[in-house]
């Protein structure tokens, strides 16, 4: 199949589709990793109100995808920025997204984001104030059955003054919660809100903290995700933590050597780019299960530089490239997007992911994929 595809001067150039697919696979419960896929969420495109304000969901089609997740063997992370959690997507419309999951899917593996994005940073006065949003949230998912990832908090950013202050806060919060949680450590790259969190801006300096409030609630920590897009940080951190605490990698730029791990250790997956790449994280854990080293990275290892220009700076905006792909694939019948965030990457970005997908088998059915892409080039003037 050919399709007319536009340069970044607008000239047209044949571009034929490999038609190629990722083999399906779905893992089993006893899979060499936890792996759990961050998931986005489908707009109504239908609903009258103005981009800026409410969340307006279609109900159907996201559960649907988290439905296809849960199908592939797949945990699901809940209510993250990959869902624009704090970018259109708001803690009541977060809330009910966390409910209706644990109501359709009982039986899955969910972790649910709890933070404090009820409480805006300008309204912030104390770090009491950070603890009660953190409070209210933690209890309301706990209520529904939920599983906590603790998520940074663009509120304790604005009022912490040292280090301690995070040991403080984060020891009341692990005390609140009925399971082990997974912490979030969220990069200034993926939130420019929390540049300096943990009290410092050397990661030299917050590794330190954040160990030391892991090392004060072990019991109360099942793992960490660390999103900061450098696999050397996250290998040192790594290699420090206490025994039965889990590294799950968020970064989507190395993903594959991580999960691989070393002679010291491995780390698990909780990743946005496993939303789009599923079929793909599915298959290629599947393989490493089964011994298939080469099987693994045969599969996994070109979808990098895919992942790498989905999540290119500014890095927040990479949840467009992550909806862009599930309307190609049929997840849903449009484009549109909560805080009209379609419109946050340009042409040659959605040309080029659109290659890029195609040559990883991840277009799942090439002539959908390809008739959709005549839309948006028509939508551009093409």
């Amino acid at each position: 199949m050919i399709i007319q595809l536009p340069d970044n001067t607008g000239r047209l150039s044949d571009y034929r589709l490999q038609g190629k697919t990722i083999p399906a696979a779905r893992l089993s419960l006893d899979a060499p990793r936890t792996v759990l896929s961050a998931a986005h969420v489908v707009a109504d495109p239908f609903s009258a109100g103005d981009p800026g304000g409410p969340a307006a969901i279609n109900w159907k089609a996201t559960m649907a995808f988290r439905r296809h997740l849960h199908g592939l063997g797949l945990g699901i992370a809940e209510a993250m920025d990959t869902a624009q959690r704090g970018m259109g997507l708001d803690w009541p419309s977060a809330l009910e997204l966390i409910r209706r999951t644990r109501s359709e899917l009982p039986d899955a593996l969910v972790f649910n984001g709890a933070g404090t994005d009820q409480l805006g940073p300008a309204d912030a006065r104390s770090l009491d104030d950070v603890r009660r949003a953190y409070f209210e949230q933690i209890e309301a998912i706990q209520k529904v059955g939920g599983r906590l990832i603790v998520m940074a908090s663009r509120a304790l950013a604005a009022v912490a003054r040292s280090p301690d202050n995070y040991v403080s806060v984060y020891g009341d919060v692990l005390a609140r919660c009925d399971r082990p949680v997974i912490l979030h450590w969220l990069g200034e790259m993926f939130d420019p809100a929390l540049k300096g969190y943990w009290g410092a801006d050397r990661f030299e300096d917050a590794l330190e903290t954040v160990l030391a409030i892991i090392g004060n609630n072990t019991a109360r920590v099942d793992g960490i995700k660390i999103s900061l897009l450098d696999k050397e940080k996250e290998i040192a951190m790594r290699r420090r933590l206490p025994a039965g605490v889990k590294m799950y990698t968020g970064d989507d730029f190395n993903y594959p050597e991580l999960i691989a791990g070393d002679e010291q250790g491995v780390s698990h997956a909780l990743l946005g780019i496993f939303d789009p790449l599923a079929p793909a994280a599915a298959y290629a854990i599947d393989r490493l299960g089964r011994g298939d080293i080469q099987g693994f990275h045969a599969t996994l290892d070109p979808t990098v530089p895919l992942a790498r220009l989905i999540f290119r700076a500014p890095t927040q905006y990479y949840k467009t490239g992550v909806v862009f792909l599930a309307w190609l694939n049929g997840f849903q019948d449009h484009f549109i997007m909560l805080a009209g965030a379609q419109s946050m990457r340009p042409l040659p970005y959605f040309v080029e992911v659109f290659k890029l997908a195609d040559g990883c088998g991840l277009l799942g059915d090439p002539e959908l994929a390809a008739a959709r892409m005549h839309k948006l080039l028509a939508l551009y003037g093409l």
